[in-house]
């Protein structure tokens, strides 16, 4: 579908749910009718690999690698999977062990839902966990990937949402929508600037204070994307806990509470922006390393 003129366009915003958080779709378009018609096809992309990654649906193909996880065999994935993989590898490298996608079992130890937990798990039950947890655990080479360690598990809740943003910039640019913002949850791409040039405001918001923003961003072209320890934290005796846990003690991480960065691509910003946080005083030099734009909250 061709774009039209600068002059017959107008601004669409376009609401839906999806990977357990609020979605939008702000674009331009003649049209509200073309304006669905090309959000259509990410709505449906994201509503894919939520079903393909969800944890949560025992009918994903997450659930099924989970299953052969806990028996500690071996399982053959598609390509998509394999690309996920790859990343998930480099961000292990990358963050020195930090980053790691088995560490999801770790969970089963603390509850950071609402209603909470009000004690310290229990060391013998975390050192048990810690048994399975560890990238180190895991023989990957396309397009297998074998469990050396049985009852582990997998988790690709830090890289798909941002992985989602990404696809829909690309298939909203194939759709026609070259003027075009996605916000999944916080983490936002563009598939290009306003019809006039100017760039998206984006707002990052205050990690004490959610509704209050922090700092506003400009986009013409790329992506932003923020980690926060305090999206879901506990209080236990006076102390708050992250939702952010060290894989390598099972405990917390503590200090930075949030990060955001901006990059050619969500799933770049979002890796680097968690990897800071989990890096916590070595988390800003490591930021300035990339070279690109980022923010950081502290305590």
């Amino acid at each position: 579908m061709p774009a039209a003129t600068g002059a017959e366009l107008s601004l669409f915003e376009i609401e839906f749910s999806a990977m357990g958080t609020r979605c939008s779709l702000s674009l331009f378009a003649t049209t509200q009718e073309v304006a669905r018609t090309m959000a259509e096809p990410v709505i449906a992309d994201v509503t894919r690999l939520e079903a393909k990654y969800s944890r949560y649906k025992k009918d994903s193909f997450l659930s099924a690698i989970n299953r052969t996880a806990e028996q500690g065999g071996r399982i053959e994935v598609d390509s998509e999977t394999a690309a996920l993989l790859d990343y998930a590898h480099a961000c292990y490298e990358e963050s020195d062990g930090l980053f790691d996608i088995t560490s999801g079992l770790l969970r089963r130890a603390w509850n950071f839902q609402p209603e909470g937990q009000t004690q310290l798990p229990d060391a013998g039950e975390l050192a048990e966990l810690l048994t399975r947890v560890g990238w180190e655990k895991i023989e990957w080479k396309q397009p297998r990937l074998s469990f050396l360690q049985p009852g582990m598990e997998l988790d690709f809740g830090g890289i798909v949402k941002e992985y989602a943003v990404d696809r829909a910039c690309g298939l909203l640019q194939t759709s026609g929508a070259h003027h075009a913002l996605v916000n999944l949850g916080g983490d936002v791409g563009v598939s290009g600037a306003k019809p006039d040039g100017s760039a998206w405001r984006v707002a990052i918001s205050d990690p004490e204070q959610p509704d209050s923003p922090l700092h506003t961003v400009e986009l013409s072209a790329g992506a932003l994307a923020s980690s926060g320890s305090y999206a879901r934290a506990l209080e236990i005796n006076g102390q708050t806990y992250s939702h952010l846990l060290n894989p390598k003690t099972g405990y917390p991480f503590t200090g930075l509470q949030a990060a955001s960065v901006v990059a050619d691509q969500c799933t770049v910003a979002g890796s680097l922006a968690t990897i800071a946080l989990l890096k916590q005083e070595h988390g800003r030099h490591f930021l300035e390393q990339t070279g690109l734009w980022f923010f950081l909250k502290g305590v």
